[in-house]
């Protein structure tokens, strides 16, 4: 429990104590070089106040000050929650006081406001919280003031929504805050108070700036309207319908495009690309969107069959054909009948079985295994191969007129890393079902991962991301963010593969020195001059960061740029006989 407070009745309010800010502007840095700013694992950006108060002008004007107001306090809710969870990631420690201040720390290093906490008191187990904070330099009244002159009623609707988020966040439950006093209404400073919703005389009054907008809702149904209107006269296919969750590259477009033109006839198509690029969802997107959608769906990897019993399975066996075959049954190619029927890894299949495909292509007919018996079949064939058939033609592993009988529509399915911008709409497709499925909710994945995910190559494309999402889902807890590390956790470590691999494959963001590294030379050439020893300078090191930290091992983690576990880690084996 925390229970910091001060008189509040006094005629000098003084601000409390807070801790120091450096923890959270050494997680500040500037990339110059690729015009990005980074707090931890989150890009901001510096924009000029003007420019906000444009916004927020338009808003008021447009939406009128009701809808602006709860506009701009949902703005600032999302922006508290965000800086909150940022919190745990800086101070670990979320039951203190210096972990709370965080927040109103965060609004002062960015701009918003100077935060002075003046009474709080906060006990997280039996969800008591009261504070009172004092706001000078709100950036939020001086424009109001400068737009529209001097107000009735307290105008910081950022900024208040951002305390609510932010605290809310932290108690884990509802807290709403009121601004009691404003500069915009003449008082010399702002005041605001928070406390639980159920504390509250009217918590539906303030509560309702903070649902979901009526008007969005109005904006949806229009969108759908229009989207009905297009389907009724045909601008928009069925295969585009299935793949918009997942793609609007223009790489992907073509494929779209292509798979459109191919569903409206039976032409054979084949798949080329490398692996995991989804290319059996592309297939079921060929047989959804052409006139066989009712009918069989069949995908059989040819790789994973017996090589004995290849034939069998694809075109069916009778009873007595080889030993094992008990009874007739029908093979992949006549339960796909009507339908289409995916043949994955087509390359894996022997010289007999090729031969088969290729009367199933020149004739519509088979015979199962052990019968003379000649059965018509009408199916849609899909083959798909990472590998290049031409060249198995000319080694000699392929049949030519097979070749060109598959050959005759060809879609190149591009690799993930060819179609980038795609990858966001990917990691939501996958957020949803992974959270589905371990019954969890993130706040997805941090920017710092999304700029990791775009300028990583790929090599096991939308499979290997699906995978990566999935790890990211299991070890990050409800409510948090994804990082970096939850998708790489040993990433940290310098041997790590990713660690040492070029541009082109890189999952870890580049090294920029700060400036006091630039010393670092001089005293490391003075200790190995020194016989030096890694092993007591680095027990030497901890023992001094534990000491300053008062055996805090969080704090002394920060001190030491590494994360706490790897401080606990270690700690460990330096206790260990």
């Amino acid at each position: 429990m925390s229970n910091f407070s001060n008189n509040a009745g006094h005629s000098q309010r003084r601000e409390l104590p807070r801790p120091s800010s450096e923890d959270l502007l050494s997680q500040l840095k500037f990339d110059i070089e690729h015009g990005k700013i980074w707090l931890n694992e989150q890009r901001m950006i510096l924009i000029h106040s003007g420019v906000m108060g444009y916004l927020r002008k338009e808003l008021i004007e447009t939406l009128g000050i009701e809808r602006a107001k709860a506009m701009l306090m949902r703005f600032g809710y999302e922006a508290g929650q965000r800086d909150a969870e940022l919190a745990k990631r800086i101070r670990p420690d979320l039951s203190s006081q210096d972990a709370f201040l965080v927040g109103p720390q965060m609004h002062t290093i960015e701009g918003i406001v100077q935060v002075k906490p003046i009474n709080i008191r906060i006990d997280i187990d039996q969800g008591e919280f009261y504070g009172e904070f004092d706001w000078h330099g709100s950036y939020e009244a001086e424009i109001h003031l400068s737009d529209f002159g001097s107000s009735d009623h307290p105008v910081c609707w950022t900024l208040l929504g951002y305390a609510s988020g932010y605290t809310s966040y932290y108690m884990q439950k509802k807290i709403l805050f009121k601004e009691t006093q404003c500069v915009a209404c003449g008082h010399s400073h702002c005041t605001n108070i928070g406390k639980p919703a159920e504390e509250w005389d009217d918590p539906s009054e303030i509560e309702r700036y903070l649902k979901p907008d009526p008007i969005i809702d109005q904006l949806i149904a229009l969108q759908s309207e229009v989207d009905l209107l297009k389907s009724g006269i045909g601008l928009q296919s069925d295969d585009e319908q299935i793949y918009q969750s997942i793609g609007q590259s223009p790489a992907f477009k073509k494929v779209c495009r292509l798979i459109n033109r191919a569903s409206q006839s039976r032409v054979t198509t084949l798949l080329l690309g490398e692996t995991g690029v989804g290319k059996e969802i592309v297939a079921k997107g060929l047989h959804i969107s052409s006139d066989r959608a009712e009918q069989p769906f069949v995908a059989v990897n040819c790789a994973t069959l017996p090589q004995d019993l290849i034939e069998a399975e694809l075109f069916g066996v009778e009873q007595g054909a080889y030993t094992g075959a008990t009874k007739s049954r029908a093979g992949k190619f006549e339960r796909a009948n009507n339908g289409t029927i995916f043949l994955d890894e087509v390359i894996e299949l022997p010289p007999r079985a090729q031969a088969s495909l290729l009367r199933v292509l020149q004739e519509s007919e088979l015979e199962r295994v052990g019968s003379t018996h000649t059965l018509k079949i009408d199916v849609r064939i899909v083959a798909a191969t990472n590998e290049d058939l031409e060249n198995a033609v000319k080694e000699g592993r392929f049949r030519a007129d097979l070749f060109y009988r598959l050959n005759v529509f060809p879609v190149y399915i591009p690799p993930l890393r060819e179609r980038t911008e795609d990858i966001p709409a990917l990691v939501e497709h996958f957020l949803e079902k992974y959270h589905s499925m371990y019954h969890k909710l993130t706040l997805g994945i941090s920017d710092k991962a999304m700029e990791a995910f775009i300028n990583y190559a790929w090599p096991g494309n939308i499979r290997e991301l699906e995978n990566m999402i999935e790890r990211g889902v299991i070890l990050t807890d409800n409510n948090q963010l994804i990082s970096l590390e939850n998708f790489f956790p040993s990433l940290v470590e310098p041997s790590h593969p990713l660690n040492i691999v070029n541009k082109k494959g890189n999952l870890c963001e580049e090294h920029t020195p700060p400036k006091h590294e630039k010393d670092f030379n001089k005293y490391a050439q003075e200790l190995l001059d020194n016989n030096f020893n890694m092993d007591i300078f680095e027990e030497i090191l901890i023992s001094q960061a534990m000491s300053q930290s008062d055996n805090n091992v969080s704090k002394a983690a920060r001190k030491l740029g590494i994360s706490r576990p790897t401080l606990a880690y270690k700690l460990k084996k330096q206790n260990s006989p």
